[in-house]
């Protein structure tokens, strides 16, 4: 077709073609973001390896580091020695062997050999009311006699929970796991018996961990899908400076945050942009920095022409604030130091809302900035505060992988246990204590106060 001699048509034309480029871009953009969406999970979602990737293994020079060594076992921990004999004869020429010194070698190893213990449980009656007594050993889980008797330990129950709230294991491999570590025969239908059964003993623990959350001075919440009986359903997680609780609940609002610290709470919230916790207005809230930057960055992959600038600003603008941050935590500035450069970042950033934006993501964007406009930068009021949310993201990976594994829970009651569980573990974490010492204590009813709430309840 020949190029129409009308310079109107001729420009028209180019725009045409122009657009239709541009569709057609976009067009494989959403084929290859729908073709991502339906694969697994890594390595396959990290695309084709680099043309020239780094050099793998240590670095050679100043930098290669030092070698870890794991170190030997103090004496009091030995619980085997061997010696390994000379051979009676030279394996090379077969001449006879001269010992000069003794050589220490160690080894820790998995204690494949299981425990069965049996307990001599005396049973008597009172003499004053004839009310039947029996006794009661510290590594006794329960009172239960007769077709009851055979029991499984409560570090072994404890370790059923480990294995399948914290490593994600299904009941089936849990099981198979046990048979083929320590020969420990226990069915697949017994383990979601023995995380209800630790659930309800771990229940008063959980509601220590609400008082930590209801009493702390800064919560970082966050959400993920989740499954009930194959109904969809939102696991919460909210991390303070003490416990992180988790909470599985039919909505995404916060609903459930608010029957547990109420709406008068007045802590510093540390969130992403879900509108749904802007119902605490008593509260400071810093909304997550890195969501928005990473906002910025799809628009600017898709942006073109002028339309690139608003986004680059207010990245600018937050780097700037989390540079900020860094110089006065460096410099030990005063309080009034960072209020000032916090009134400051936050005037620039209502200067660049101030231009009208005709593109309609920057416009997007610019009305999520105002209508948060004081809570980009409280970092910069609260020194030490996160600018992002990562605490509760990193709270949910575990469950996350808990959903790819299992897909969710079954019951109602499997969902309550989840939510006790997880936040028994992860809090036991966070305080430095073994969660399976924890969980095998709690199940023996030995175990102490996790958190100070719990102490108390506990006087």
């Amino acid at each position: 077709m020949d190029e129409p001699a009308c310079p109107g048509c001729r420009a028209l034309l180019q725009r045409i073609a122009a657009l239709e480029a541009r569709v057609a871009e976009l067009t494989r953009r959403l084929e290859d973001a729908t073709r991502a969406g339906k694969r697994q999970a890594a390595p396959f979602r990290k695309g084709p390896p680099q043309d020239q990737p780094r050099t793998p293994g240590r670095k050679a020079g100043a930098a290669h580091g030092t070698h870890g060594h794991r170190q030997p076992p103090p004496p009091e921990q030995l619980d085997e020695v061997h010696h390994a004999a000379l051979p009676p004869a030279c394996p090379d020429c077969g001449g006879r062997v001269d010992e000069t010194h003794v050589a220490c070698q160690y080894q820790v190893e998995l204690p494949r050999r299981s425990v069965h213990r049996q307990f001599h449980v005396h049973v008597g009656q009172c003499r004053q009311c004839g009310q039947r007594v029996q006794g009661r050993h510290p590594l006794q889980t329960s009172a239960a006699l007769g077709a009851a008797a055979a029991q499984l330990g409560p570090d072994l129950q404890a370790a059923i929970v480990v294995l399948n709230k914290r490593a994600g294991l299904a009941h089936g491999k849990i099981s198979r796991t046990l048979r083929d570590l320590f020969g420990i025969s226990v069915t697949r239908g017994a383990c979601p018996q023995v995380v209800l059964r630790a659930g309800r003993h771990c229940q008063p623990t959980y509601t220590a961990i609400e008082e930590a959350t209801r009493t702390a001075a800064w919560l970082v919440p966050d959400e993920t899908g989740w499954r009930i009986g194959g109904r969809p359903a939102w696991l919460h997680a909210w991390v303070g400076p003490q416990a992180t609780c988790y909470a599985i609940d039919p909505k995404r609002s916060a609903d459930r945050l608010q029957v547990v610290i109420g709406r008068d709470w007045d802590g510093v919230l540390i969130h992403d942009g879900f509108e749904s916790y802007d119902r605490f207005q008593q509260a400071l809230h810093q909304q997550c920095v890195a969501h928005l930057l990473r906002r910025a960055d799809e628009l600017l992959a898709s942006a073109r022409g002028g339309a690139v600038r608003f986004p680059r600003q207010v990245q600018a603008l937050l780097r700037a604030g989390l540079a900020d941050r860094a110089r006065l935590t460096t410099a030990g500035a005063e309080p009034e130091v960072w209020e000032t450069i916090r009134w400051q970042r936050t005037v620039e950033l209502a200067a660049l809302l101030e231009r009208p934006k005709t593109h309609p993501g920057n416009a997007a964007l610019a009305g999520h900035l105002a209508a948060h406009l004081d809570e980009w930068f409280t970092f910069l009021e609260v020194p030490g505060l996160d600018a992002t949310n990562w605490r509760a993201e990193q709270a949910i990976r575990p469950a996350v992988v808990n959903r790819k594994v299992w897909g969710g829970n079954r019951t109602a009651a499997g969902a309550t246990a989840q939510a006790v569980l997880t936040s028994v573990l992860a809090t036991c974490q966070r305080q430095a204590r073994s969660a399976l010492d924890y969980v095998s204590q709690t199940l023996r009813g030995w175990a102490t106060a996790l958190l100070p709430a719990q102490a108390l309840a506990m006087r």
